[in-house]
């Protein structure tokens, strides 16, 4: 069985850049406006907004390898790399160093995306991600065991190999080049949807490290589109990416025979216009939620506050099938009379919408249309 990096043209990777010619051009018709968007939380205001999108993706990126990450700890940690973690007696010390890694390491990304390449990048990231693994023999250095590195099933009785990357011994060469690619298509104006897939399934086909490889190359991707757009891209590329994870690995599995990868290239440049939209629904609900902010400042009793509150901290999904009068009682503590009082109160003053009737009755935000 052969790999792709045992092929006669690797790491020469081909691709038909017609298939792909669609997808680029509406990449840089949507960038444009994601980045005029952007300018909306460029802010002191929109600082919470950025963490809660760096947070996320800290914790899908390490869910796509099936580690569960506290979202309170992530955050925290962010909030302490961009010095916005003033709050008396927060515990930083208490924070987990698998979260607390993590969180650096995208922390890192945010600050250097558009900067160049190097492997002390690497090895940084790899110690940040790998923080308290004490499973590994080498951390934040790339491998130099003499086993074969191997991605296996979880079968214990017939376990399937789905790719075999080369030697240790060939690593330091494959970096080399790896490294001196990722610098150069940069400065060589290659299609940024393109060069961000080329790079993400370069690097974990190479599999450098003997663990985390997926993370940092979801990482590289988001630094090569950062390259492109001059500034941190904070496109939900995880996020987007664990929500279908099984395509992502079943594309990666198709794609690491051979040094044509149009097929592969075409699902990822596909996922990055999923992950661009994505991030720009959550921008969109960002500024509709500091417009309704504005509209009912002063307006709202706490308990009311503290419910609609509750409501956009489940994001733009909100609360599966509706708000309900139990979760407001459970939200509010309060009684069920009191509780029907406050709804009505938020829907006659245009916070909240209503459905259905008796106990199907459903409540949601009424937020402001936007027009881009």
């Amino acid at each position: 069985m052969m790999w792709n990096w045992q092929a006669p043209g690797w790491p020469s990777f081909t691709y038909d850049s017609g298939a792909l010619e669609g997808l680029e051009r509406r990449f840089l018709l949507r960038a444009g406006a994601f980045m005029g968007a952007l300018k909306h939380v460029d802010t002191e205001d929109g600082a919470a907004f950025r963490i809660d999108l760096i947070s996320d993706e800290a914790l899908k990126t390490s869910a796509i390898e099936g580690e569960i990450l506290n979202r309170d700890s992530v955050q925290m940690s962010l909030r302490r790399q961009f010095g916005l973690e003033d709050r008396p007696g927060a515990d930083l010390a208490r924070i987990p160093p698998r979260e607390q890694g993590i969180a650096e390491m995208m922390a890192d990304l945010y600050r250097h995306g558009p900067g160049p390449l190097n492997h002390q990048t690497l090895f940084n990231w790899h110690r940040m991600i790998m923080s308290g693994d004490r499973r590994l023999s080498q951390v934040g250095s790339y491998r130099t065991h003499p086993e074969p590195m191997q991605v296996v099933s979880d079968s214990l009785h017939e376990p399937e190999v789905f790719f075999e990357a080369p030697p240790s011994a060939r690593v330091p060469v494959e970096m080399a080049v790896f490294v001196d690619w990722f610098n150069a298509s940069a400065q060589q104006s290659m299609p940024p949807l393109a060069r961000a897939g080329m790079a993400h399934l370069y690097f974990v086909c190479i599999h450098p490290f003997e663990d985390g490889n997926g993370r940092i190359a979801r990482a590289l991707a988001e630094k090569a589109l950062s390259q492109h757009l001059g500034q941190p891209s904070l496109i939900a590329l995880a996020f987007t990416i664990e929500r279908a994870r099984k395509d992502y690995y079943a594309a990666l599995a198709r794609n690491n025979r051979g040094t044509e990868i149009t097929d592969w290239l075409a699902y990822f440049a596909e996922t990055i216009l999923a992950a661009l939209e994505n991030t720009q629904a959550r921008i969109d609900f960002y500024i509709a939620k500091a417009r309704f902010y504005d509209a009912h400042r002063g307006r709202l009793n706490a308990r009311q506050e503290k419910a609609v509150a509750r409501m956009f901290r489940e994001g733009i999904d909100g609360f599966k099938g509706g708000l309900s009068a139990e979760n407001y009682i459970s939200i509010t503590r309060t009684s069920r009379a009191t509780a029907t009082r406050d709804l009505q109160d938020l829907v006659e003053k245009g916070a909240l919408t209503k459905t259905g009737s008796l106990r199907h009755t459903r409540y949601w935000l009424k937020l402001p249309q936007l027009v881009r």
